[in-house]
């Protein structure tokens, strides 16, 4: 089984994003009412980019992982925007696209 088709059976995997170099994959921490979630890149679950905890009690806290907290500010609101988008709306990414985000 390959690394798409795990994700997609994977009950925590919300789906994806890219900003063209990276593939960026969020996940909940539980299948019902998690209270974080967090991203990882390329793959590599111990890639962490994102960290977002609090989300049950509305005291949001981000935590960046070491590779992406000296990206830029936009990049990192971006990236932050696009996996709440992924984390709500459960798409998948399919297929790679330069910053690929409807959110």
């Amino acid at each position: 089984m390959g690394q798409a088709q795990s994700r997609k059976s994977d009950p925590l995997a919300r789906g994806g994003f890219t900003d063209g170099s990276h593939e960026f994959w969020v996940y909940a921490t539980t299948p019902e009412a998690p209270d974080s979630f967090q991203v990882a890149a390329d793959g590599n679950r111990a890639d962490i980019v994102v960290i977002v905890s609090g989300l049950n009690s509305g005291f949001l806290h981000t935590t960046w992982g070491d590779e992406w907290r000296n990206r830029s500010i936009e990049w990192r609101e971006w990236a932050k925007n696009c996996a709440f988008h992924v984390f709500d709306n459960g798409s998948l990414l399919t297929e790679p696209k330069a910053r690929f985000c409807n959110g």
